[in-house]
C-alpha cells in the first residue's frame, strides 16, 4: 500500500464504519465515484477495508475511537488484519510508524475474551452459546468466516466444458482449480477482475458460489421439464437451472422485485438461454401462480 491508497482507504472506512449500508455497496459506490483508481489501487483499498471489518473486535479494543478515525483504522487493519510489517510502510511519518508499533505491541496484551478470540461481536458469541455451541466451536466459526472468500465461477455447459475453461485460466497464470463438489465450478484464489474477460463476455462462465451451484443441482432439473425458480433475484441459480435443462422446457423466474429481474435479462442473453420466462409477482398468492398449480416438475424456493 502507498500513501495515495491509504488516504482513499481512510475515506472509505469513514463511510463503512457507521454500518449504515452493506460494505460491498459502499465500496462499489466509492469506486464508481473515483474512476481514475486503477485495478491495484482498488484491490489494496478493498482488501484493507474488509480486513478492518474482519478484525474489528481487535481494532476497536485497541483504538476506541476507531469509527471516527479512518486513517488509524486503516493502518491498524494493515498491521493487525493483513499482517503487513511496518518496514513495508517506510513512507509513513515517524510519529505514525511509532504509533503503529505501539498498537502491534499492545495487541499481545489484549485479554483473551471470547469475542477477541473469535473475532465476533459479543452479542453473537452469546447467541451462539445460548444455542448450545461450545466456545471452541464459536472460535472455529469466527476464524473461518474471517478468512477472505475465494472467487467461484460456474461454467455454462451450453457453451463450454469445465476442463477446457480450467486449462485456459491456468494457462493465463491464474491460480484456478476445480471446485470439490460442483461439477461445473472453478475456484480462483486471487480476486481476478473477470468482467472484461472473453470467457465472461461470451457467456461461458458466470460468477457463482459453489453453494448456489449445489442448490441448483439438488433440484435434479432435466430437459423438457417445467421448472420454477420461485425467488429468482438476479437469476444466478436460474441460469444454472436453464443450462441443466439444456435450454429446453419452460423455466419460470419469479421475484417481487422488477429491478432484480431486469438484471437477469442481459445475463440470459449472454448465456444463450431462451427457455427462461422472468415474471414479477406481487406476493406468494399472485393469481399468475394459480395457473401453474400442479404443473411444475421442480420448484426451487
Amino acid at each position: 500500500m502507498n500513501a495515495h491508497q491509504l488516504q482513499h482507504t481512510a475515506t472509505v472506512l469513514q463511510q463503512l464504519l457507521d454500518f449504515a449500508r452493506p460494505a460491498d455497496a459502499v465500496l462499489s459506490a466509492y469506486f464508481r465515484a473515483h474512476p481514475k483508481l486503477g485495478r491495484q489501487d482498488r484491490h489494496e483499498i478493498a482488501e484493507t477495508a474488509f480486513a478492518a471489518l474482519r478484525h474489528w473486535q481487535k481494532i476497536q479494543a485497541l483504538l476506541p475511537q476507531a469509527a471516527r478515525d479512518g486513517r488509524r483504522s486503516a493502518l491498524a487493519a494493515l498491521a493487525l488484519g493483513r499482517g503487513i510489517g511496518i518496514g513495508r510502510l517506510d513512507w509513513l511519518p515517524p510519529e505514525e510508524a511509532a504509533w503503529l508499533a505501539g498498537i502491534k505491541a499492545a495487541k499481545a496484551a489484549l485479554p483473551a475474551t471470547p469475542e477477541q478470540m473469535a473475532e465476533l461481536p459479543a452479542w453473537l458469541v452469546a447467541t451462539l452459546q445460548d444455542q448450545g455451541w461450545s466456545m471452541d466451536e464459536v472460535v472455529a466459526f469466527g476464524r473461518s468466516v474471517a478468512q477472505p472468500a475465494a472467487l467461484d465461477l460456474r461454467v455454462n455447459t451450453l457453451k463450454a466444458r469445465r476442463d477446457n475453461v480450467l486449462a485456459q485460466l491456468q494457462a493465463e497464470g491464474l491460480a484456478a482449480e476445480a471446485t470439490p463438489y460442483s461439477p461445473w465450478g472453478i475456484r480462483l484464489h486471487d480476486k481476478s477482475a473477470l468482467a472484461r474477460h472473453p470467457l465472461f463476455a461470451e457467456g461461458s462462465v458466470e460468477v457463482q458460489d459453489e453453494g448456489s451451484q449445489l442448490l441448483a443441482l439438488l433440484t435434479g432439473a432435466r430437459r423438457g421439464e417445467m421448472v420454477v425458480d420461485f425467488c429468482a433475484g438476479a437469476g444466478g441459480k436460474t441460469l444454472a437451472l436453464g443450462a441443466m435443462m439444456a435450454n429446453s422446457g419452460r423455466l419460470y423466474a419469479f421475484d417481487v422485485a422488477e429491478k432484480r429481474l431486469a438484471n437477469l435479462r442481459p445475463r440470459m442473453v449472454r448465456a444463450g438461454l431462451t427457455n427462461i420466462h422472468p415474471q414479477r409477482i406481487a406476493d406468494e398468492q399472485d393469481a399468475r401462480l394459480a395457473r401453474l398449480a400442479g404443473k411444475a416438475d421442480r420448484v426451487l424456493v
